[in-house]
């Protein structure tokens, strides 16, 4: 759930910007999958992963996952996880999403409910009460 909140924001957000630089014609391209990726798609890449470790490391979670309420904290003890850590569990959501999602899927039968990235950053998403 909060991925699918994750992603409205952020194609609330990115929509008009692209709209504004390329025009609406570019939107419709993109959508049929008609456009290579542009040093736009680069940029906004590299700021969506800065941004989305910066609310990680801030707040615990994304928005999405703060309205959940739940939050990002090291599998061992509890405590928040250093930056690097989050760098890594941003990273290995490839392990999680390559194989057909398998990674999320796994949540389903994990015992922690840990997500592949999780196991592999060595995090846990916990509900925070606060």
């Amino acid at each position: 759930m909060a991925f699918l909140i994750d992603t409205l924001i952020v194609w609330i957000v990115m929509t008009p910007i692209v709209a504004a630089i390329y025009g609406s014609q570019y939107l419709n391209q993109q959508m049929r999958g008609d456009v290579s990726a542009t040093s736009l798609d680069a940029a906004a890449n590299i700021v969506l992963a800065v941004l989305t470790v910066v609310l990680w490391r801030v707040f615990g979670g994304t928005p999405g996952k703060r309205a959940i309420p739940a939050k990002i904290v090291e599998a061992k003890t509890g405590a928040p996880p250093s930056t690097l850590r989050l760098v890594v569990r941003f990273f290995a959501y490839l392990a999680s999403i390559i194989p057909f999602f398998l990674g999320f899927v796994w949540i389903a039968i994990d015992r922690r409910k840990q997500a592949w990235h999780d196991k592999i950053a060595g995090t846990l998403v916990i509900y925070d009460d606060d």
